[in-house]
């Protein structure tokens, strides 16, 4: 049964979530402050967090930074796009404005919970894609797509971070590595490139361009 914390003071969206997520067939727990989140997160592990802004003690935007390796779905009544973008950028997974519609508040942890993105004895698998890590090959449809060095190591690190949206920032400086002359001009010719051989093969479009952040898996 997955485990979603709940970190919001306000009791009743706290109750009307906690209900729902629980007739869904989750684990539900509630933290009331960013102060009692923290104790709770160093206790156990969610496998996700809805996570308010305006809290008692630390702030949401105090304990985001401190939350590691678990999806966080911002909910909060700030609605302002700088402020979500920094938010984004500071590692949440998404973010939904209050007063929000609870079947879209399902939906996104849904997406969040999916986890497409598998590792195998091969490599990487995303919905059609396998990313074989030994020999740096990529197979859509068991139809191999022949990508450059920069493509793969691009497509690889989105794989790898599969609910996420990946800074072009972050990108460059992951991959910097394996390919040291890509600039932010050039990543998105590779991305654009890498998205049209992908899509050659299946139809589909893996990939989806996040205005003013970066990219994330579709």
């Amino acid at each position: 049964m997955e485990h979603i914390l709940i970190v919001d003071d306000d009791l009743y969206i706290g109750n009307m979530v906690e209900e729902v997520l629980t007739k869904e067939g989750y684990r539900v727990s509630r933290a009331y402050s960013g102060t009692e989140a923290a104790i709770k997160l160093s206790e156990a592990d969610p496998d996700l967090v809805l996570l308010d802004l305006m809290l008692p003690g630390l702030s949401g935007e105090e304990l985001l930074p401190k939350i590691k390796d678990i999806p966080v779905i911002v909910v909060s009544a700030k609605a302002d796009t700088e402020n979500k973008v920094g938010l984004l950028l500071a590692g949440a997974a998404d973010y939904i404005t209050k007063p929000f519609d609870i079947k879209e508040l399902t939906a996104r942890i849904k997406v969040q919970l999916r986890r497409p993105s598998e590792r195998s004895a091969d490599g990487l698998k995303y919905d059609d894609i396998t990313l074989y890590t030994d020999s740096h090959t990529v197979k859509v449809n068991d139809s191999e797509v022949k990508l450059t060095r920069t493509e793969y190591a691009v497509l690889k690190l989105l794989m790898l971070n599969p609910n996420k949206v990946m800074a072009k920032s972050t990108l460059l400086d992951k991959i910097s590595l394996d390919t040291p002359d890509c600039t932010e001009t050039s990543l998105k010719i590779h991305i654009s490139n890498l998205r049209k051989k992908l899509k050659e093969i299946s139809d589909k479009d893996y990939i989806e361009s996040v205005w003013g952040i970066g990219f994330k898996m579709k």
